[in-house]
């Protein structure tokens, strides 16, 4: 049998498992955690693999362009400020990811920037941004008053 997911205590999508006919007939079909191990079926499962590792390499590829583009840039995000350099509000990772749509024009999700807690005050701050699993850089936000 091929399994089409894992399943707890027998194996990975995509491994082949020997299992008792009765197992096979009454829990893994029925369910479709498993497939026969044809010929077909396991070069079709191999085929996938292999495209499954292209996609993986060329995305990491292009995560490792990414990242050495932004690392030591900085983004300007504008805020409003009041006495002292305090914020009227704060600047969120959300604010960041706009500013690097802006200044790079690269759609990153907020949940990638690493920011401890939210900015409050006016300055430059180091940010860790999460490209991929294997690939970060690391970004200046410089928060300054608008229209300085």
């Amino acid at each position: 049998m091929i399994l089409s997911q894992d399943v707890e205590g027998l194996g990975h999508a995509g491994q082949v498992v020997n299992v008792a006919d009765g197992y096979a007939r009454n829990y893994l079909l029925p369910r479709r955690l498993a497939e026969a191990a044809t010929e077909g079926a396991v070069r079709r499962w191999t085929e996938r693999e292999r495209e499954r590792a292209r996609h993986a390499q060329h995305e990491e590829a292009e995560a490792a362009s990414l990242a050495a583009r932004l690392d030591g840039q900085a983004v300007h995000v504008p805020v409003r400020v009041g006495e002292g350099g305090r914020l009227f509000g704060s600047v969120t990772a959300k604010d960041v990811a706009e500013a690097v749509r802006a200044a790079f024009g690269v759609d990153l999700d907020r949940r990638r920037f690493d920011l401890e807690q939210p900015i409050r005050a006016a300055g430059t701050y180091p940010v860790e941004v999460h490209v991929h699993p294997k690939h970060r850089a690391r970004i200046q936000v410089v928060v300054e008053e608008a229209g300085a």
